[in-house]
C-alpha cells in the first residue's frame, strides 16, 4: 500500500514537473522566436542602410568627377598633388575619404594612391581614351588588407585617367561585429527568458503541487477536513477555493450521514426493543387471558406501524439529501390542492386551500408534495378536536389577494399550514425542525420526529427556509418558503 501511494505521488509530481518544464520551454521558445525575429530584422535594416549610404556617397563622388572632367580640360598634374586652396583632388578625398591614384597617358602611375591601386587592361584603355568622362568600375577589388570599390575616369584626348577607390571591408567588419553582438544578445535574452519562465512556472505550479498534495492526502486518509492553502485570485486560486468548498460540502454531507445513522439507530432501538419484548410474549400467548392477548396483538400492530412509519420517514429524509428529481416549472397551488384532496380522504378532516398571487416556481414536485403532506399530517395529528378545518395558505410573489399575477417575479413563495391544536411552546419553536426532536407534550403521540426535519431539508433544497409560530386564539402556523420564478399564476 505504501509503495503504491509513493508511486502515485511520484507520478503526480512527474506530471507537474513536466508541466513546469513545458511552460519553461514554451516561454523560452516564444522569447527566442521574438528576439531572433527582431534581431534579424534590426540587423538587416541597419546593414542595408549602411551599405546603401556608403554606395550612395561613392556614386556621388564618381558623378562629381565625371562632371568636372567633362566641363574642364584637366590634366594628371591637376590631380597629382593636393592644393592648399582645395583642388580637384581634395574635393574627391574630403566627402568619403576615398583613395585617389592618377594615371598618365600610357597608364603609368603619376601619383600613387595610399594604398596603391592595381591597374588593369580596362584602366589602361580608359587612360588612352580620346573622350573625357569615360568610366569603368571594379567591385570587390583586393587591395592590401582590404576590399575596395574602384572607378577609373578618363581625362580625354589621351591625357590619362583618375582612379578613385572606397574601402568597404571595414564596414563589413563593423557589420559582422554587430551581427555577433546581436547573436550574443539573442542568446542572453533566451537564457534570461528561460530562467524567468522557470521561476514563473515554479511559482504557478507550486500551488498546483500543494493542491495535488491535498487531494492525495484526502484520497489516502479519507479525511475531508484538510485545509487547502489558497492564495491569489487567478484560475489556480479559484480552483483551490472550489476544491476547498467541495471538501467542505463533502465533510458536511458525511457528518449529516453520520448523525442520521446515529439518530436513526437511537430511535429504532426503542420500538425494536418493544417488539422483541412482545414477540417473546407470543411464546406464552396460549397462557394469557383473552384480554391480555388482544392487547398484545394490538400493541404489535401499533408498534409495527410506527416502525414502518419511522423507516419510511428515514428513507424520505435520506432521499431528500440526495434527491435526483429534476427541476421543473411547478405551481404550488396545484400541489396544495392535491395534498388537500389526499388529506381529506386519509384523515376525514376538512382541509381548505387559499391561494393568492403567482405560485409558479422552479422546483421538484415530489419533494414539495412530501413536505406539504408532512405539514398537513402534523396538523391533523395535533389538532385532534377537528372542530375547525386545516387551512393551507399559499402566497405567491409577495402579493396580497386580488393583486395582479406576475408582479414581483422571482420573490419567495410562502406555504403555511394553519391548525387549532394545542400550539407549540415558545421554547420549542426553534427546535421543532430538528431531527427526531419531539416536544414533551407530543412524546405520547405516534410519530418519529422526522416529518418537520424533512420539511426543512426540502425548503433548503429550494432556496427557502422553514418557519413556525403560534396563532392567536390557539394553534400553530407551520410552513416554509420557496424561491419564486417567472411564470403564470398558480392560483
Amino acid at each position: 500500500m505504501r509503495s503504491g501511494a509513493r508511486l502515485r505521488r511520484w507520478v503526480a509530481r512527474a506530471r507537474l514537473s513536466s508541466l513546469r518544464t513545458t511552460f519553461t520551454v514554451s516561454f523560452a521558445a516564444v522569447a527566442a522566436a521574438v528576439t531572433v525575429l527582431v534581431g534579424f530584422l534590426s540587423y538587416d535594416a541597419a546593414a542595408r542602410l549602411v551599405r546603401v549610404d556608403q554606395q550612395t556617397v561613392f556614386e556621388g563622388v564618381v558623378q562629381d568627377l565625371l562632371d568636372e572632367v567633362r566641363h574642364s580640360a584637366l590634366t594628371p598634374a591637376d590631380f597629382a598633388t593636393a592644393d592648399a586652396d582645395g583642388g580637384p583632388r581634395d574635393e574627391l578625398i574630403r566627402p568619403s575619404g576615398t583613395v585617389v591614384q592618377v594615371l598618365g597617358p600610357d597608364a603609368s602611375v603619376v601619383d600613387r594612391g595610399h594604398p596603391p591601386l592595381p591597374v588593369g587592361a580596362d584602366d589602361r584603355r580608359i587612360a588612352a581614351a580620346r573622350t573625357a568622362g569615360q568610366l569603368v568600375e571594379h567591385r570587390d577589388v583586393d587591395v592590401g588588407d582590404g576590399m575596395y570599390r574602384v572607378a577609373t575616369v578618363s581625362l580625354g584626348d589621351g591625357r590619362g585617367a583618375v582612379q578613385i577607390a572606397q574601402e568597404f571591408s571595414d564596414t563589413e567588419d563593423l557589420l559582422r561585429e554587430l551581427q555577433q553582438r546581436t547573436v550574443l544578445l539573442v542568446g542572453a535574452v533566451v537564457i534570461a527568458a528561460g530562467l524567468f519562465g522557470w521561476w514563473l512556472a515554479r511559482r504557478i505550479t507550486s500551488r498546483l503541487v500543494r493542491l495535488a498534495g491535498a487531494a492525495e492526502d484526502v484520497a489516502r486518509t479519507g479525511r475531508l477536513g484538510i485545509q487547502v492553502p489558497v492564495a491569489g485570485y487567478d484560475e489556480v486560486a479559484r480552483l483551490g477555493r472550489s476544491f476547498d468548498r467541495m471538501l467542505g460540502r463533502l465533510a458536511q454531507s458525511e457528518e449529516d450521514q453520520r448523525r442520521l445513522v446515529q439518530d436513526a439507530g437511537h430511535e429504532l432501538r426503542t420500538p425494536l426493543t418493544s417488539l422483541r419484548t412482545n414477540i417473546s410474549m407470543l411464546r406464552r400467548i396460549d397462557e394469557l387471558p383473552p384480554a391480555v392477548r388482544g392487547e398484545l396483538v394490538a400493541d404489535l400492530a401499533q408498534e409495527s406501524r410506527e416502525l414502518t412509519d419511522l423507516v419510511n420517514e428515514l428513507v424520505d429524509l435520506a432521499a431528500g439529501q440526495s434527491d435526483r428529481e429534476p427541476l421543473q416549472r411547478v405551481a404550488l397551488a396545484d400541489i396544495a390542492e392535491d395534498v388537500a384532496v389526499a388529506a381529506r380522504r386519509r384523515t376525514g378532516r376538512a382541509v381548505t386551500v387559499r391561494v393568492s398571487g403567482d405560485t409558479v416556481v422552479d422546483g421538484r414536485p415530489g419533494a414539495l408534495q412530501r413536505a406539504l403532506s408532512n405539514l398537513v399530517d402534523n396538523a391533523a395529528k395535533f389538532d385532534r378536536g377537528g372542530s375547525e378545518p386545516i387551512d393551507i395558505v399559499v402566497t405567491g410573489a409577495g402579493m396580497p389577494v386580488g393583486a395582479s399575477a406576475g408582479a414581483d417575479a422571482g420573490a419567495a413563495v410562502r406555504v403555511e399550514v394553519l391548525d387549532r391544536g394545542p400550539g407549540i411552546a415558545e421554547e420549542d419553536l426553534d427546535r421543532v425542525f430538528d431531527r427526531f426532536y419531539r416536544a414533551p407534550d407530543a412524546r405520547s403521540l405516534p410519530g418519529s420526529g422526522l416529518g418537520l426535519s424533512i420539511v426543512r431539508e426540502v425548503a433548503a433544497a429550494h432556496g427557502g427556509d422553514p418557519f413556525a409560530r403560534r396563532r392567536e386564539g390557539g394553534g400553530s402556523a407551520i410552513g416554509f418558503t420557496v424561491s419564486g420564478g417567472d411564470g403564470g399564476s398558480g392560483g
